[in-house]
């Protein structure tokens, strides 16, 4: 014999120890009285045991019955709250969006302020991609995408967000000791951001060709990413170009600080971009990021 009775006599057990009567939980399951007392029947068949005191009026749970409604109520309960969890997992799944940039732009900048989009819409999910070339794009799969430049993609759909501008930063410390000795841009240390698919960003030479400043192209130490460089110039190892969109917070906070008069606005910018039939919920997070920025 299967241990297990079928899952329509537990529920039915179930309506019956929980409204009392036949009757009412022959009302609540929209079906015969005689069907629910049949039901009972073959559930006191299967485990071989009277789950019905039926010699008294009215007819109540016999101690055995009272234990399995116990475990049956906890078990249907349990079934029921799984079930709301998987509609819950689906309908989240369902509300999400992908939104490409650069590792500097993620960890900086959106990573930082992204809490503020969840205190709004709790129930959007937000997936953060960093793709390996510096300028991100509308691929399939891919909602939202931040990139720098001068605007002026094909793709999609795009809306600035912000000015960049360009400055030295480094460790508060080694820039007053810099300039305690005297020592200039032609001199001070400095740390580069260099990597093959970085080719849109400006690096050193482009800034000191601007400020009309000549030193040797090889000096500095070299990262293949803003991660890393950002976290030799906090030790003080030396200066890199900062970002609005990567260094501004650590500014902000003092942990670094910039250049005196080191500033200089390239004619770039942050843009948003988007689909050409970006989803509602892409829509939510555009207005966001224009807000944050």
């Amino acid at each position: 014999m299967n241990a297990f009775p079928p899952l329509r006599l537990l529920s039915t057990f179930e309506a019956l120890s929980r409204y009392g009567s036949m009757r009412d939980a022959a009302a609540r399951l929209n079906v015969t009285q005689p069907a629910v007392s049949q039901a009972i029947k073959q559930l006191e068949d299967h485990v071989g045991v009277t789950l019905i005191d039926r010699s008294v009026r009215p007819s109540r749970l016999t101690e055995e019955g009272e234990f399995l409604a116990r475990a049956v109520r906890e078990g249907l309960g349990r079934i029921s709250a799984t079930l709301e969890d998987i509609k819950a997992m689906q309908a989240n799944a369902e509300r999400q969006i992908t939104v490409a940039c650069t590792l500097g732009v993620a960890t900086y900048w959106l990573m930082p302020r992204l809490s503020g989009f969840y205190e709004d819409h709790p129930d959007i999910t937000v997936n953060v991609q960093a793709p390996a070339t510096d300028l991100p794009v509308l691929v399939p799969g891919v909602d939202v995408a931040l990139r720098y430049g001068t605007g002026g993609w094909r793709e999609g759909r795009s809306e600035k967000l912000f000015a960049e501008v360009v400055c030295p930063v480094g460790a508060p410390d080694l820039i007053a000791r810099l300039l305690a000795e005297g020592t200039d841009l032609e001199a001070a240390p400095l740390i580069h951001v260099r990597s093959p698919h970085n080719h849109h960003w400006a690096g050193w030479e482009d800034y000191l060709t601007a400020r009309g400043i000549t030193r040797p192209r090889s000096s500095g130490q070299s990262f293949n990413n803003y991660v890393q460089a950002m976290q030799a110039v906090i030790d003080g190892r030396g200066l890199m170009l900062g970002w609005r969109s990567i260094t501004e917070r650590a500014v902000n906070e003092g942990t670094l600080q910039q250049w005196p008069e080191g500033a200089l606005d390239l004619g770039t910018a942050y843009y948003v971009s988007t689909t050409a039939s970006p989803s509602q919920d892409a829509k939510l997070f555009v207005d966001w990021l224009k807000s944050a920025a």
